[in-house]
């Protein structure tokens, strides 16, 4: 028998783990940190387009959120990511948290004295300048934190962990903007979340990597760019969560959704924001549990071209239960993608490159959920201009759920290598 065939064999008998990853302190607080910050943000999340949307009545200002903070994420990622491959990352994540948490303060001193928009909008782009150095580089704690042998249940447990703070942010944002009426309060637990993250990463040892010694040259900080663009199976699948979520994002909506179609409130919006995360945490408690997936290209491709499916649903909807039912599968879909994607980002990245490769999926996938909220936005005020004001947010929607699907039907076309996936881990 030859070794590799013995080696098959032996992964076969050896039983499915669905805790590995947790039996790593590094992990535990790579994971605890990012469901506080996670949490803070997403609560941020629903204080801002709630005091947004009662400020100016127009959901092209909820577009402008998204907007302002990408700008500079886009601009900055590339070099933040030679800088996460060149110096010290959890330095890195420090400075940067701390920066998002004084930035955090500047929000809450300003719904407090119901301060300037301009001024509100200056310090969300502030948050994207920090985002712009701090994503690439918390990225790589993840793979520093664990052997490699446990990276797809790393992947898989840390997104649960993410969905967890996803349920709980919204749903908890929600009631505080009930029983405060302003976002100021969620601003300060946000702000206190981010310097927990400071805390945590400093007591982390991390599995020790070999830094780049790359001069900050255009060469270097395109690197990145050359590596996925040869590597097709992760361009595809990055490819595909980019335009999912930028045309099939409803997310940006749910303010409008919530009060004028649905007409259920702040209480409603949280669990609205919250029906996703739930449907993630479903289906994060079935993929724990079975072992890696078998055919995870073609399981990536059906689970986005569902995606556009329960998008154009939901975008029909007038009851508030199909809505929530249709946001959750949503979520579960979502999860799916999120899993494969972030599994073929570890096992496929080398160290030296994760901070590069890291800063173009956040260039793309960042750029996406950002610029999928201002194309939400834009949509719809195109499309009340012919459909009405309720009619507006509809066109937006259900014309993203349907440019999802076509977009799936494309990328299995042009990159047959993603029909053709099977495990991960091969």
């Amino acid at each position: 028998m030859e070794p590799s065939t013995e080696l098959e064999n032996v992964q076969h008998i050896q039983p499915h783990d669905p805790i590995a990853a947790l039996r790593y302190n590094d992990f535990r607080l790579v994971i605890l940190s990012r469901f506080t910050a996670s949490l803070g943000e997403r609560m941020v999340g629903v204080a801002l387009g709630w005091e947004i949307y009662e400020r100016t009545n127009d959901p092209f200002y909820l577009g402008l959120v998204g907007l302002v903070q990408i700008l500079p994420v886009i601009m900055l990622s590339l070099l933040a990511g030679h800088v996460a491959d060149r110096y010290n990352r959890k330095r890195i994540v420090i400075l940067t948290q701390a920066g998002l948490g004084l930035f955090s303060l500047g929000l809450a001193a300003l719904s407090f004295t119901n301060g300037s928009l301009i001024l509100i909008y200056g310090c969300l782009f502030m948050f994207g300048v920090m985002r712009a150095f701090n994503d690439p580089a918390n990225s790589t704690l993840l793979a520093q934190s664990v052997p490699p042998e446990v990276f797809g249940n790393a992947a898989t447990l840390g997104s649960s962990v993410w969905q967890i703070a996803a349920v709980v942010g919204p749903a908890l944002g929600g009631l505080l903007i009930a029983h405060f009426k302003s976002g100021a309060e969620i601003f300060l637990i946000n702000a206190i979340s981010c310097t927990f993250f400071a805390f945590a990463v400093s007591f982390m040892k991390l599995r020790p990597v070999t830094l780049s010694r790359e001069p900050a040259t255009w060469s270097s900080v395109l690197a990145g760019f050359r590596f996925l663009r040869e590597s097709r199976v992760l361009l595809a699948a990055i490819t595909l969560d980019l335009f999912a979520v930028l045309f099939g994002g409803a997310v940006a909506l749910l303010p409008v959704y919530a009060k004028d179609i649905l007409q259920v409130g702040p209480e409603g919006l949280g669990a609205l924001q919250s029906a996703q995360s739930i449907g993630a945490l479903v289906m994060a408690g079935i993929m724990i549990y079975i072992p890696p997936l078998q055919r995870a290209g073609k399981s990536l491709l059906f689970a986005v071209a569902g995606f556009g499916v329960a998008t154009i649903i939901f975008g029909f909807s007038t009851n508030f239960y199909l809505s929530l039912l249709m946001l959750a599968t949503l979520g579960a879909l979502d999860y799916i993608s999120v899993v494969i994607r972030s599994t073929l980002m570890l096992t496929r990245v080398p160290d030296e490159m994760r901070g590069r490769v890291a800063a173009v999926n956040t260039v793309f996938i960042g750029a996406s959920n950002e610029l999928g909220g201002f194309e939400s936005g834009l949509v719809t005020r195109l499309g009340q201009s012919v459909f009405g004001a309720t009619g507006g947010p509809v066109f937006a929607v259900v014309s993203g759920g349907i440019a999802t699907i076509l977009v799936v039907i494309a990328v299995s076309r042009k990159w047959p290598e993603m029909v053709q996936l099977g495990r991960l881990t091969e």
